[in-house]
């Protein structure tokens, strides 16, 4: 997949980043994995990132939760999808276990449940939402905080993509 391919490749999502989302960019969030089934982002502790109570901003938090799970879905609007399909954040629960004071890793792993989304709306042209899954843990695998991110996706048009 191209998008995937694209991110990857740290210079060129950097870039993407820089332009798309810039205070994710300057915040630190960047991915460490992904598949078309997965993906895992990481926002670091530090200056940008931190709240005045020395641990990770909640909104920080949830910026690597949301892209861990929104990467995915562009893959999908990006590459498979044959007619262009708009996604947007509908909505966002979250619940945090621990105070985030290292690097914390995100992992949606609800890639598949995403694609069939997508796919329904393509084929039926009807909107879905989805709720997915993202949990930050730490180093040693300890859970920092837990987002349920709803998505909707709809047609956006036959000749627009």
């Amino acid at each position: 997949m191209a998008f995937i391919d694209k991110v990857r490749k740290p210079v060129q999502f950097s870039l993407f980043l820089l332009w798309k989302l810039p205070s994710a960019w300057l915040s630190g969030v960047r991915v460490t994995q992904i598949q078309p089934d997965s993906c895992t982002t990481v926002v670091p502790f530090r200056w940008l990132s931190q709240n005045p109570f020395r641990s990770t901003y909640f909104a920080c938090l949830a910026m690597a939760a949301e892209m861990s799970s929104g990467l995915l879905a562009i893959a999908q609007v990006e590459d498979v999808a044959p007619v262009r399909v708009s996604m947007l954040v509908t909505g966002m629960q979250a619940s945090f276990m621990k105070k985030a004071k290292e690097k914390t890793w995100f992992t949606c792993r609800d890639g598949a449940a995403i694609q069939a989304a997508i796919a329904h709306t393509v084929a039926t042209g009807e909107p879905v939402t989805i709720t997915v899954q993202s949990n930050g843990e730490s180093k040693d695998g300890t859970l920092i905080a837990s987002f349920a991110i709803t998505w909707s996706f709809k047609r956006a048009g036959e000749n627009q993509k």
